[in-house]
């Protein structure tokens, strides 16, 4: 697959094979009613581009609905589809969209991903985040564990030293399987130690029991470091993803979205080789990280400028091919 078609999403979407693609994300106009500017390559180019919808909410909705549903059909049984959108329609797009195509049963998270640092308002609080609706085709979709850095709040429960941050762990366990002394301390009345004497002189020699006060080892003494550790699991806000206006991978365009992002979503859903789309390519961070993520992929939009801005992207790592949609 692998191209980047110009052309009406819609018009493109009704050319793909029924169920051939393992995950669709979209990042759609939002009816913002804004025109946005465009500056980009070394030349600083500009283009413009509008967001406006004269028919209201109901011709958005309209609009937008339409295409969900053909990329609900090119969408195999194990893929889901990730939408991005804000404040102005958020509400209506997963009732009269997505709970109607997909199914309430298959809605899956509400995604708040903080996309900007604090935002001052005398009248109202600041807006710093958009909403990313993430449904499955069906129960059989794909799903991938993924974990993040431990927070602030979660590293204050663990102590530090030179090896790093760790926190005090058990060594003993209900039951009686190994009571025995062990270097001036007994497990406890119906308490066995959790680990073989061997196993805990292993712990000992290597530094990872905390002592007493008389150099005896602490029951609750066995030192369990983070960095040994998955890490937390991944949850449904994401604040640690803002693409900061210093950020080397700006480019200029005005709804472009972090790397990272892209990259979070594609690995949860999806296996390499899979097929991920976008049809509202925009910038090109989707078909830029499932191409370095070893996914097939497919980009579309109807604005050239997208295009060639995706391109350049996309030659950037090795790949660039625009391919006319009739």
């Amino acid at each position: 697959m692998n191209e980047l078609i110009l052309g009406d999403c819609l018009e493109v979407l009704k050319t793909i094979e029924a169920e051939s693609v393992d995950l669709v994300y979209l990042d759609p106009p939002f009816f913002s009613n804004r025109n946005y500017e465009v500056i980009w390559g070394d030349s600083g180019e500009m283009r413009s581009f509008q967001d406006r919808w004269s028919g209201g909410i109901d011709h958005y909705i309209s609009w937008l609905k339409e295409r969900v549903m053909e990329m609900h059909r090119v969408l195999k049984p194990t893929g889901s589809i990730f939408l991005h959108c804000d404040w102005h329609a958020n509400a209506y797009i997963r009732v009269y969209i997505l709970d109607k195509i997909f199914g309430e049963r298959h809605f899956l998270n509400e995604i708040v991903w903080k996309r900007t640092t604090a935002h001052g308002n005398s009248k109202r609080l600041g807006r710093v985040y958009d909403t990313i609706f993430y449904y499955a085709k069906s129960t059989a979709h794909q799903y991938r564990n993924l974990t993040t850095d431990f927070s602030e709040q979660q590293l204050a429960r663990y102590k530090q030293d030179e090896q790093g941050y760790y926190r005090a762990e058990n060594l003993t366990s209900p039951g009686k399987a190994r009571q025995f002394e062990w270097r001036g301390l007994w497990p406890g009345e119906n308490r066995s130690w959790a680990y073989s004497l061997q196993q805990l002189e292993i712990f000992y020699e290597q530094g990872l029991i905390l002592l007493q006060k008389d150099g005896r080892p602490r029951k609750d003494g066995l030192k369990k470091y983070l960095h040994d550790t998955a890490g937390a699991a991944l949850q449904d806000l994401w604040t640690d993803l803002v693409l900061a206006p210093t950020n080397g991978e700006r480019i200029g365009y005005p709804t472009q979205k972090p790397e990272s992002l892209l990259k979070r979503i594609i690995l949860c859903a999806t296996d390499e080789s899979n097929v991920v789309l976008d049809p509202f390519v925009g910038s090109g961070t989707t078909v830029v990280m499932a191409h370095k993520l070893n996914r097939s992929w497919l980009g579309i939009d109807q604005a050239e400028t997208a295009l060639k801005v995706s391109q350049q992207r996309l030659q950037q790592i090795g790949w660039a091919n625009i391919k006319e949609a009739l």
